[in-house]
């Protein structure tokens, strides 16, 4: 039996960063990977393929110059699924050996296989051989990330009805494809085939979609969307779905019926800890496979040394704040007084074509909560740099205080929304007001000058500093 400081499960985000954070300090951490390779979700199956595939999409299609050279313009005429797969293998292979360089770099072992408690400290890692090995740790992290929900009435093949996961390595691109589920997932899938020219239906049994995203910010969206001729079926659920040789048939509540080339269903995800034998570690899990934490301060579990972080507990599951999940557990976990807390705000980027990043308050919640408000407004189109890049759509959203005149909301959807995001993000963080953007000097051409726009358009409809 080997014994270590902290034992590690999955090697994704959380449990990377936790994994070398506490290997600084000396420890002697193990991280187990049940997959080939070191990464887990967002390297393999998740974020690097989906945005990798996004960006080669873009790219091929000509995508962000059809403003100039019309709609029918392409950088490669036919575009294969070896097209799509090329760039996306260079780009894990190189995400794979930065990861295996920086854990060697910082000491920590990495065992590959699947693992499973035998109590609450100790662990067995059964590797693809069969050989077994147990570890007793002194404390475990759970950070095993998620897989695609597949239920019993889909009748997935691998070929033609495909998960998210799969759907990265189709062999044809479809003339025609059914999304069923619009959440971030199916959305950011939907609108990347879209852009390939693939006519697209995104059905969502809700009647709206991302509902954790500004209303208006998605009006716009929803507006680009319809627009280029997507086939948005939202407040029908799916009754049947169905497969007779190359095509397949998508029958909604409403008796109406999609054929398309393909099905992708996105529909939500489950934790992956069915094999992780949890109630021999005195755990268990909800109906999606997620485990519950104490708090946001800790994410220890019910079993005090045992933390979980990442996906498999939930909202948000993003990479970036999966990170910061891993690095709280660890510090937690080692009794270090110089944790710091993490920032009130983070971004939220959804990867879509176009791509939409948000920050603090939406203005539903504004309202919710009583302030009294303002917003403003710039379409990318009024900026000099829009003019340049062939912007028809895109715009950022500023919510203020009417009071503290302070900053309580970033939204943007366009090109660029992701990277743009941070600016707001830090002005929200340093309880900045609408003056900074107001007076200070942004570099010009650039799509950051929305900033100054929108907090100008805000500021032409505000009371002047002082009054009541």
């Amino acid at each position: 039996m080997i014994e270590c400081d902290l034992l590690v499960i999955g090697s994704g985000p959380a449990g990377k960063r936790a994994a070398i954070q506490a290997a600084k300090w000396g420890k002697n951490v193990y991280v187990v990977e049940k997959h080939k390779a070191v990464g887990g979700v967002t390297v393999h199956t998740g974020t690097i393929p989906s945005k990798t595939l996004r960006e080669t999409v873009l790219n091929l299609s000509g995508w962000r110059e059809r403003a100039f050279y019309g709609r029918s313009y392409r950088v490669k005429e036919e575009i294969t699924a070896a097209d799509l797969k090329q760039r996306m293998d260079l780009t894990l292979s190189q995400e794979v050996d930065t990861l295996e360089h920086q854990f060697n770099r910082n000491k920590v072992h990495i065992t590959y296989g699947c693992a499973s408690f035998v109590d609450p400290h100790v662990v067995e890692v059964e590797a693809s051989d069969g050989e077994k090995q147990q570890y007793k740790a002194h404390r475990v992290l759970i950070a095993t990330g998620t897989h695609p929900f597949r239920p019993e009435y889909i009748p997935f093949d691998g070929e033609r009805v495909l998960d998210s996961d799969e759907i990265l390595d189709i062999d044809d691109v479809p003339k025609s494809l059914c999304v069923i589920g619009a959440g971030v997932i199916g959305v950011e899938y939907a609108t990347i085939f879209s852009a390939l020219d693939v006519n697209v239906t995104l059905v969502e049994p809700r009647n709206s979609m991302l509902d954790f995203v500004d209303r208006e910010l998605i009006e716009d969206f929803t507006h680009q969307l319809r627009d280029r001729g997507m086939n948005l079926r939202f407040g029908q659920k799916v009754t049947k779905v169905s497969r007779e040789g190359n095509t397949c048939f998508v029958e909604l509540e409403n008796k109406r019926v999609i054929r398309c080339d393909m099905v992708l269903f996105a529909a939500g995800r489950m934790g992956n800890t069915g094999s992780l034998n949890l109630d021999k570690a005195g755990l268990s899990s909800d109906h999606r496979g997620r485990l519950t934490i104490r708090d946001k301060d800790t994410f220890q579990t019910e079993v005090d040394h045992i933390y979980a972080a990442g996906d498999v507990i939930g909202f948000p599951s993003l990479a970036s704040t999966s990170m910061e999940q891993g690095r709280i557990a660890a510090f937690h976990a080692f009794e270090r007084d110089d944790v710091y807390d993490a920032p009130e705000y983070f971004p939220y980027g959804i990867y879509s074509v176009p791509e939409m990043s948000t920050c603090g308050m939406s203005e539903e919640e504004v309202q919710e909560r009583g302030i009294a408000y303002e917003c403003g407004i710039c379409r990318f189109r009024e900026t000099s740099r829009g003019q340049i890049m062939g912007l028809e759509d895109g715009m950022m959203k500023l919510i203020f205080s009417m009071k503290t005149r302070r900053l309580l909301g970033c939204h943007i959807v366009g090109e660029g929304a992701t990277e743009l995001i941070h600016i707001g993000q830090a002005v929200l963080n340093l309880k900045g007001t609408m003056e900074y953007f107001v007076e200070n000097t942004f570099n010009y051409p650039t799509l950051a000058e929305a900033y100054k726009v929108a907090a100008l358009d805000a500021w032409n409809r505000m009371p002047p500093l002082g009054s009541d």
